[in-house]
């Protein structure tokens, strides 16, 4: 989950690295580092302990020299706790020429470790990153050529890992490798780029390059090559990155969150564009590459975190509209319960970044089932779009902010979109009926737009609950999903217990958690439509409020029977009720953002998270 960054080329290399590392600290803000090599062929690393601004700090105070090859590194903490000791780079060997950074875990360290100590190896730190570095120095000391040690080691790795090593004996070249763990290069001119994702150099060039699985890269300032760990040539696919380094800024906002928020209409926009024509009738080019998606009698999501509720947002819609089972499954518990799928299972993986290790896992253990795999990503290039049979993208811009807010909606509205592609193709449903819900989809941006534009009494309210020790959330149908993700916001953003609860599983038990005072969020459902739920949840409403709960209620435009009952009420645009869910999150989304800024916390960087999991 840690960010690193390479370069190589002619422009100062503490200012790219530095530069890189403040757009990837999404993904880990434990401790920070870079390590160049001095043009007199000298290695100087700088790293510590805090977010990149204290790593900037410590480079005023110790100026590195002046370098044009470098690596850097910021880290989301697994082995060992986020102290300068434990900051990346690792120096490796007793010369002390080497420097690697590291994102992963590596499985086997304990055993590396043991045979290293044995052989006389002192180690400065408790990570299993140092192994590596020290690992990689001694075989090239052996072999003397650095190359050919770093493949050596690779292969003796087991588990997860990004590896970027340079050594000052080499000054002309960066060695990185990658298992089960992003990295792309960046193509410049008479300069080239390494990192994590894109962001990490989408300052100098869009023109990028995919690292595939068990693939080794040898990178110069003019040139790069890359092979399998055995050292074969492999082919590389360039593409071009379809966003510029301004999207990826805060834009005048207060936060990335606040931004990204706000980014929402341009961003279900984005997904919808070009899918769905004047007339509403629905084209996904992506899924032709399926053969006989229609005769799929079942469909699986699997997905982690924010992107599972989305998940469970969208299946609402495909069992609706194309009359087919949908179930979602955590993909961290998917593979390991021996889950029953076929050539006839069309598996759809979640993921905003394509790279969470736990739904690549399950992707693998899927298409090793026969089973037909749909990614829905937001990352070009991601490991997740190469490895399944077709992929929509969500083109919802770069997420910066930790906690995941326009990638949610793009992604639930991409799922709607699959959902009409398969009535289609079954011919589940009337077409006149099917282009109705096609263009009420259009209308989402619009009302997005609305909600936001009257989304600031929630923010006012939010700042009321800054001394709240719990806040529960309910929901039905489509509305239920979205109260796990409004209890999900407010644990990342503001460190307060909240749960979402199905609204008819209050008599269950949850109701003995109601007492004088206690914050209850209720999205209720439409009035209008087949089978409403309206009725209920207001008799929902009324219960706990007859033991003192204090209620906010998120409620359709014109619903008066709700605000005869809530104490609090938040209006949204008509919708169908199953396209609700975009609506109705974004009170929710605006309410945890407040209520941390009303408690002093950083909104984009909230303690012990991590952009994205790349770990199991």
């Amino acid at each position: 989950m840690c960010g690193i960054v390479g370069y190589i080329g002619p422009k100062s290399a503490e200012s790219v690295l530095i530069s890189g590392l403040k757009r990837l600290e999404y993904r880990g803000y434990d401790s920070a580092g870079i390590s160049v090599i001095s043009k007199d062929n000298k290695l100087e690393t700088r790293k510590k302990a805090g977010k990149v601004s204290v790593l900037v700090q410590e480079l005023a105070d110790l100026p590195i020299a002046p370098a044009h090859i470098g690596i850097g590194h910021t880290r989301w903490a697994t082995h060992g706790a986020p102290t300068d000791r434990n900051a990346h780079p690792h120096i490796g060997g007793s010369h002390h020429r080497l420097s690697l950074i590291h994102n992963g875990i590596i499985e086997n360290f304990a055993s590396l470790k043991k045979e290293l100590s044995a052989a006389g190896t002192v180690f400065t730190s408790e990570t299993d990153s140092e192994v590596v570095a020290h690992l990689v120095a001694i075989e090239y000391d052996k072999l003397q050529d650095l190359k050919q040690a770093f493949m050596v080691v690779v292969r003796r790795l087991e588990g997860a890992f990004t590896l970027l090593c340079i050594h000052q004996d080499h000054p002309d070249v960066v060695f990185a490798a990658r298992r089960n763990s992003p990295l792309v290069i960046g193509l410049g001119q008479a300069e080239n780029f390494l990192g994590s994702d894109v962001a990490a150099f989408i300052e100098y060039t869009k023109h990028a390059v995919a690292v595939g699985q068990d693939q080794i890269v040898e990178l110069r300032s003019g040139s790069f090559q890359i092979s399998d760990f055995e050292g074969n040539p492999v082919e590389a696919e360039e593409f071009e990155v379809s966003w510029d380094a301004s999207a990826a800024s805060k834009g005048g906002w207060p936060s990335f969150m606040a931004k990204e928020i706000a980014d929402q209409p341009q961003a279900v926009g984005d997904t919808l564009m070009g899918r769905i024509s004047s007339d509403g009738s629905v084209n996904l080019a992506e899924m032709a590459d399926l053969a006989k998606l229609s005769e799929a009698n079942r469909i699986v999501f699997v997905a982690c975190g924010t992107a599972a509720y989305a998940a469970e947002a969208a299946k609402y819609a495909i069992e609706k509209w194309a009359k087919i089972p949908v179930s979602v499954e955590l993909a961290h518990e998917f593979r390991y319960r021996d889950p029953v799928i076929d050539d006839k299972t069309l598996v759809i993986a979640m993921s905003q970044s394509g790279e969470t290790m736990d739904t690549l896992m399950a992707v693998r253990h899927a298409l090793s089932e026969g089973a037909k795999v749909l990614a829905v990503c937001n990352t070009q290039g991601a490991t997740l779009a190469r490895e399944a049979h077709a992929t929509i993208y969500t083109h919802a811009g770069p997420e910066v902010a930790v906690a995941s807010t326009k990638a949610f909606t793009a992604q639930v509205t991409a799922g709607q979109l699959i959902g009409l592609v398969l009535a289609w193709q079954r011919e589940s449903l009337p077409i006149v009926e099917l282009k109705k819900i096609g263009l009420e989809l259009l209308t989402l941006p619009r009302k997005i737009k609305e909600v936001l534009d009257t989304a600031a009494s929630m923010g006012e309210l939010a700042k009321g609950f800054a001394d709240a020790k719990s806040v529960l959330f309910l929901g039905r149908n489509i509305a239920y999903p979205i109260a796990l993700e409004g209890a999900l916001k407010l644990k990342e953003l503001a460190y307060i217990h909240a749960e979402g609860f199905a609204a008819g599983e209050l008599k269950h038990g949850p109701i003995a958690l109601v007492e004088n005072g206690q914050p209850v969020i209720v999205i209720v459902p439409s009035r209008l439509g087949e089978g409403s739920l309206h009725a209920k949840v207001v008799s929902n409403i009324q219960e706990i409020k007859a033991r003192g709960a204090r209620v906010i209620a998120i409620a359709e435009a014109g619903d008066s029977e709700t605000g005869d009952y809530a104490d609090e009420i938040f209006f949204i645009p008509e919708t169908m009720p199953l396209l609700a869910g975009q609506l109705s999150v974004i009170p929710l989304q605006i309410f945890a953002m407040e209520l941390s800024n009303a408690k002093g916390l950083d909104v984009d960087q909230p303690r012990n998270l991590a952009k994205s999991v790349t770990v199991e």
